[in-house]
C-alpha cells in the first residue's frame, strides 16, 4: 500500500511539474509576439474561431467559456469607500488563452492556459498578485450557470446556486499583503457593446464579442497588511472573447469605465495605431440600463498629464468630450503608480471624474 501511494504520488508530482513547465513555456512563447499588438493580440489567428457580425449573444450560456476562440477574459473593477470616505479600488481578472486551434484535449492534455490577476489600490499603495493554471484539471475555469469563475482560491461565484441571474456573486482573492471578500448585487441585464455585442476594434473589422454588467453594487471587506476595512461601492464586470482583437499595427489601448453621479455609465476605448490614426468606440448607458453606441467621431480623448514609471511614460490624466451627450470631463487617477508588473505589463487603477459630470471609474492603459 505504501509503495502504491508513493508510486501515485510520484506521477502526480511529475504531472504537476510538467504542467508548470508547459505554462511557463506557453507564456514565454506569447511574450515573443509582443511586437504585434499588446500581448500578441494582433498576431494571425488562423484556425481559431472568428468573430462574426450578427451572432446573437445568449445568457446564461455566454457567461461561460468559448474555448474555440484564442483569448477570453472575465474582468471586474470596483470603486469602494470605507466609513470615513477613504477611497479604494479592486481588480479581479481571469484570462483564458488557447494555445492551439480546435483544442479538444482533456485533463493534462488540455492546451488551455489560465491566468489570474488581482489588485487592491489606495491613494498611497497599489498591491497586485498573479496566478497561472493549466486547463482541464479543475485548477481554474468558468461555469456559465450557476456562474462561477475561479483560479485556485480566487473566486467569483454565485453563493446561491439556484439563482437564475448573474448576481448575486461572492468575490474573493488573497495575497501575502492584501485580500478582499466582497458581495456583488445587480438587478440589471447585460449591456451589449457595439452592434449587439459585436465590438469592432479596427477599420479592418478586427472585433470581439463584448458585454458588460456595469451596475453591480458592492459590500464587504478588504485587508491591507492584515488590517481589515469594511467597504461599499459599485463595480463594473466585463466579459470579452476573440481570436485576433487587434490589427497588426495596433500597439495597445486606453480604456475607461465610468459610473457618473447622474446614474449614467460610460465605456470608452481608444486603440492606438503606430501611425497615430487611432480607433475610437464607446457605449453610453442610461440609468434605466438602456444603451447606445457612440459615433467614433463624437469622442475626443486627450491625455493631459503623464506619469513616469520605470522606463515608461503613461498618460494618467485625461480630458474627455462626448459632444452628443454634453459631456466634458477631466479624469484623474487615485494613485498614478497603479502599475501591474505582471507577465504582460499594464496600468490599471481607479479614477475620479470632474467637470460637466462627476463620478468615479477605472482606467486601463496597455502597450506603453
Amino acid at each position: 500500500m505504501n509503495a502504491e501511494r508513493t508510486f501515485k504520488g510520484f506521477w502526480c508530482r511529475r504531472a504537476a511539474s510538467a504542467a508548470a513547465v508547459a505554462i511557463v513555456v506557453a507564456f514565454a512563447a506569447l511574450s515573443t509576439a509582443l511586437a504585434q499588438g499588446f500581448a500578441g493580440l494582433g498576431t494571425d489567428a488562423g484556425g481559431f474561431a472568428e468573430v462574426v457580425r450578427g451572432r446573437a449573444l445568449t445568457f446564461p450560456e455566454d457567461h461561460g467559456p468559448h474555448p474555440e476562440f484564442r483569448i477570453e477574459w472575465w474582468y471586474l473593477t470596483a470603486n469602494l469607500e470605507d466609513a470615513h470616505g477613504t477611497r479604494y479600488g479592486v481588480q479581479w481578472t481571469l484570462f483564458r488563452q488557447a494555445m492551439v486551434p480546435s483544442d479538444r484535449g482533456e485533463g493534462w492534455a488540455s492546451r488551455q492556459i489560465w491566468m489570474g490577476h488581482a489588485a487592491l489600490t489606495s491613494a498611497t499603495t497599489h498591491r497586485f498578485a498573479e496566478r497561472f493554471a493549466r486547463g482541464g484539471v479543475g485548477q481554474a475555469g468558468v461555469d456559465a450557470a450557476p456562474f462561477a469563475a475561479w483560479i485556485d482560491t480566487w473566486q467569483m461565484r454565485q453563493p446561491v446556486p439556484q439563482s437564475p441571474r448573474f448576481a448575486p456573486l461572492k468575490l474573493t482573492a488573497s495575497a501575502p499583503d492584501f485580500s478582499y471578500t466582497l458581495q456583488l448585487e445587480s438587478e440589471g441585464s447585460p449591456v451589449l457593446h457595439g452592434d449587439a455585442g459585436f465590438s469592432r476594434k479596427s477599420e479592418r473589422e478586427q472585433a470581439s464579442y463584448y458585454y458588460s454588467q456595469p451596475d453591480l453594487k458592492v459590500s464587504g471587506s478588504i485587508a491591507i497588511d492584515g488590517k481589515t476595512i469594511d467597504v461599499t461601492g459599485n463595480a463594473w464586470f466585463d466579459h470579452e472573447w476573440s481570436s485576433q482583437p487587434l490589427a497588426s499595427d495596433e500597439i495597445g489601448w486606453d480604456w475607461f469605465a465610468l459610473h457618473l453621479e447622474t446614474g449614467d455609465k460610460l465605456m470608452l476605448f481608444r486603440l492606438r495605431h503606430s501611425d497615430g490614426k487611432h480607433f475610437f468606440a464607446g457605449t453610453w448607458i442610461g440609468p434605466d440600463g438602456k444603451s447606445q453606441s457612440l459615433d467614433p467621431a463624437d469622442i475626443a480623448m486627450v491625455p493631459t498629464t503623464s506619469t513616469r514609471i520605470g522606463s515608461r511614460t503613461l498618460p494618467t490624466e485625461w480630458k474627455i468630450n462626448v459632444a452628443s451627450r454634453n459631456l466634458a470631463i477631466a479624469v484623474q487617477p487615485l494613485n498614478p503608480q497603479s502599475w501591474m508588473d505582471t507577465r504582460f505589463k499594464y496600468w490599471e487603477g481607479p479614477i475620479s471624474v470632474t467637470g460637466s459630470h462627476r463620478g468615479v471609474g477605472y482606467l486601463e492603459l496597455t502597450g506603453y
